[in-house]
């Protein structure tokens, strides 16, 4: 038969954002649907009323850290299942499938993961990036992403001798950080809502910058909040006529619907492998980013689908193992159904 190649994509780092060193994983077995209390450090609760998906794991098995790093089941949960799904399809040789690339990749919790990887060498029609949470989810869109650096060139001088003549870069970008309207920061958004995020901001006197992510699912709405930030910068640089700001936007990454919008089988097949093992598949949007999005404007149409991991780049993660068990044969079924498409 003639049968597309395949590929399943996980990432090996880890979030920075939390420790991931001397990470000690704990196994709760039979969870029993009460908080957790992570010994560590038991001022780190994993509560059932905070973490939804706890209520549909009930006797099932639930891995944890021990309090004081994150788990980092983001993403070794998803290359866990590809790797249990490749020994199975090894030790079954009956199973019909065609190729299967597996690709694991570095830094794409910082935006690079992609970076690296030789497509030709690859040589994949299609792809699956295993990173996803709650079971049984598919997500074929994420946001699109830029960079805002904000450069501000201020006024120094002695401050003794500073009346009238001072003009701070560093009290400047603290009044633009401060003027971001709160209904476009990350914490006061959700669904479809994009966002304008400083995630840094560092300077002196005479020089400053933020940095600021802009997220959003169209490039219209990105541009748009773009033009806020900036213009918002050069509102608040009008009392500072000595002063300037400079503006420097890069794309990250864009929204993968696009792409998979014109592969619509990818994720037919993904939805017909989760009916399979018993699952009812769920369309998603991701409020952020995933190597799949890159990949699908590499050439590789991916969609992201579920891991089970839940609460990222936390001390807080979780992940249930019979949710990686549904991912792993998830893997197996979607092989299977791409060769029972193939002529």
């Amino acid at each position: 038969k003639n049968i597309p190649s395949i590929c399943f994509c996980s990432h090996v780092d880890t979030s920075p954002d939390c420790s991931g060193e001397n990470v000690k994983p704990i196994l709760h077995e039979n969870y029993d649907g009460t908080d957790i209390v992570l010994p560590d450090d038991k001022t780190v609760i994993i509560r059932k009323d905070d973490h939804v998906d706890l209520v549909q794991q009930i006797g099932n098995d639930i891995i944890t850290a021990s309090g004081t790093t994150l788990l980092g089941a983001d993403n070794k949960a998803g290359i866990a299942a590809i790797m249990q799904a490749t020994e199975y399809l090894m030790q079954n040789s009956t199973i019909k499938h065609g190729d299967i690339k597996i690709l694991f990749t570095p830094d794409e919790e910082i935006g690079r993961g992609t970076e690296k990887v030789d497509m030709a060498k690859l040589n994949a029609q299609y792809g699956y990036t295993v990173d996803g949470e709650s079971l049984g989810t598919i997500e074929n869109e994420t946001f699109s992403a830029d960079s805002l650096k904000i450069m501000i060139t201020g006024v120094s001088q002695h401050p003794g001798f500073a009346k009238g003549k001072m003009e701070s870069a560093i009290k400047i970008a603290s009044e633009i950080v401060a003027a971001l309207p709160t209904e476009f920061s990350p914490e006061f958004t959700e669904g479809m809502q994009g966002f304008i995020h400083p995630v840094s901001i560092s300077g002196h006197v005479e020089t400053a910058e933020i940095e600021c992510i802009i997220r959003d699912f169209t490039l219209d709405g990105l541009v748009k909040l773009e033009t806020l930030a900036m213009d918002i910068s050069k509102t608040v640089l009008k009392k500072y006529p000595k002063s300037k700001v400079d503006f420097y936007i890069a794309e990250q990454y864009r929204n993968m619907k696009e792409i998979l919008d014109k592969h619509p089988l990818v994720v037919e097949i993904a939805k017909k492998a989760m009916e399979r093992v018993g699952l009812n598949p769920e369309l998603r949007s991701i409020r952020g980013g995933t190597d799949g999005s890159r990949l699908s404007f590499m050439g590789l149409p991916c969609p992201n689908i579920f891991a089970g991991e839940h609460a990222f780049h936390s001390k807080q993660e979780w992940v249930s193992l019979q949710d990686m068990q549904k991912a792993t044969e998830t893997i197996v079924n979607i092989c299977q159904i791409w060769e029972e498409n193939s002529l």
